[in-house]
């Protein structure tokens, strides 16, 4: 989660010194149902480290999944597919170049990314949140890390809708050819 954290903070100041807002979660003029999405899904997405950690201190014993005390080899699988997931999202951000923000872009324009990780995916920076998600779930499984990352994984399912939405409005034909050729996830 730190190497996550920080690409991401390395991002924005990059993007900072050229005059671009990376951060446009629940800023703008956007309707009022994307703008709720967004700053529950930009709380969700802070929030879910603090109780990340105190599962894991408060927790280290409990699970959900009695199975995975008997085959410690399962949680370094999470912890594996918690590294992929990192990949997945810094792979995904340096792809977008200057097209990356964090929520859907109110005045800014950009471009539709098609190349790369894009070609397999269209939204690769939610896939590695969901995998690391995952991932950090089976290796420290616990009911309070259940519950705080199904809540971030649906709420990152929604911020997809809406810029989704944006997408075709911004995008239009292009954007319907590429939604036909590659898949919302994987």
């Amino acid at each position: 989660m730190g190497i996550f954290y920080a690409a991401y903070l390395g991002k924005k100041l990059a993007q900072s010194r050229q005059g671009i807002t990376t951060n446009q979660i629940g800023k703008g003029t956007k309707a009022r149902k994307v703008l709720l999405i967004e700053k529950v899904m930009g709380w969700a997405t802070l929030a879910v480290v603090p109780v990340e950690i105190a599962s894991i201190i408060l927790f280290p014993k409990m699970t959900i999944i009695p199975v995975l005390r008997e085959f410690p080899a399962l949680q370094w699988a999470g912890l594996a597919i918690t590294a992929i997931g990192v990949v997945f999202f810094i792979v995904a951000m340096l792809t977008m170049a200057d097209s990356w923000r964090a929520g859907i872009p109110d005045k800014d324009k950009t471009q539709l990314v098609q190349r790369g990780i894009y070609r397999i995916s269209r939204n690769p920076a939610f896939v590695g949140f969901d995998l690391m998600y995952i991932g950090l779930l089976l290796a420290f499984p616990n009911i309070l890390h259940l519950a705080f990352a199904l809540f971030t994984i649906i709420m990152l399912d929604l911020q997809i809708k809406q810029e989704e939405v944006f997408c075709r409005a911004a995008f239009g034909i292009e954007y319907e050819e590429y939604k036909k050729r590659v898949r919302r996830y994987l």
